[in-house]
């Protein structure tokens, strides 16, 4: 069981640690040809998005959430991790990032359920806080809601995101979502003519699209989805769904195609409908 205390001793009293940490941390290989990737996610929280299944709240405990989190890294075939600063400073000093690959989650204003949900502007990860934190990239969520002016907003931070990381060398996830108000709570869109949208005007974000990867839903029609781009991509898991052996299976047929790199899985994978996080993980490691 971790020791919350541990980690709080050590911000409170040694917090020049979690830089050591960081630096001594054994990155991870980056992209290998011929290799997925599985991605574990953990930024929902930042954004006030607590919830998971049936349980409004079911990310409040941060130790219960943490022991997730190591549960999951620590399964074989897992590669990554992708989460805010607190989550990566977090683990870090648990150890068990060592040998992932880790990207910064960069933009979390748009808070779950507020007015201002679609100005989704950067607060948290920015370039050189990746770059110091020798992370190996970044990802954005870029919604995209043809009637709020926020979109504006999101739109030019996420092509300065784009510019900054690439003259990095760092790779950049964006996830992109054509998005809409419904009574007064924002919906995205998962048809495939939407999500062929989104990506259309994701991938063009910026001076240059050569470190640009893509997190996508795995929706319908998903072959002549991935047609539409030549980038990179992950799919991402979203809630935690009623019929896992349905989203597994959705997910293996998206893993077919020659651009589907690998998953970035979430809540679906810590928080499954039997709570037995290492069998959820290593079911999806399964399909790769």
């Amino acid at each position: 069981m971790i020791d919350v205390n541990t980690l709080t001793d050590v911000r409170a009293y040694e917090p020049e640690r979690i830089a050591q940490a960081l630096s001594n941390r054994v990155p991870g290989p980056g992209p290998i040809p011929g290799k997925k990737q599985m991605i574990i996610a953990c930024d929902h929280a930042a954004r006030g998005a607590l919830g998971a299944g049936g349980d409004p709240l079911a990310m409040a405990d941060r130790r219960d959430l943490l022991e997730r989190c190591v549960a999951a890294l620590n399964r074989p075939g897992v590669t990554g991790f992708l989460g805010t600063a607190d989550m990566i400073e977090d683990l870090v000093i648990l150890g068990a990032l060592d040998g992932k690959d880790v990207y910064g989650s960069m933009n979390r204003v748009g808070l779950q359920g507020a007015s201002f949900e679609m100005d989704d502007r950067f607060n948290c990860y920015d370039t050189q806080g990746i770059v110091n934190a020798g992370l190996e990239g970044g990802k954005t969520l870029t919604r995209i809601n043809l009637d709020d002016a926020g979109t504006a907003v999101t739109l030019e931070a996420t092509a300065k995101a784009v510019d900054e990381m690439s003259a990095a060398g760092k790779r950049l996830m964006i996830e992109p979502f054509i998005s809409t108000w419904v009574d007064g709570k924002i919906q995205n869109d998962l048809s495939p003519d939407a999500v062929i949208k989104s990506i259309a005007i994701a991938q063009a974000q910026g001076r240059s699209s050569a470190y640009t990867w893509l997190k996508l839903p795995c929706v319908d029609e998903m072959e002549r989805v991935m047609a539409s781009t030549t980038l990179p991509s992950l799919i991402l898991g979203g809630e935690v769904p009623d019929d896992p052996d349905a989203a597994f299976g959705q997910w293996a047929d998206a893993l077919t195609l020659p651009n589907v790199l690998g998953l970035v899985i979430g809540r679906s994978l810590l928080y499954p409908n039997d709570d037995d996080v290492e069998r959820a993980v290593d079911n999806a490691v399964e399909l790769l």
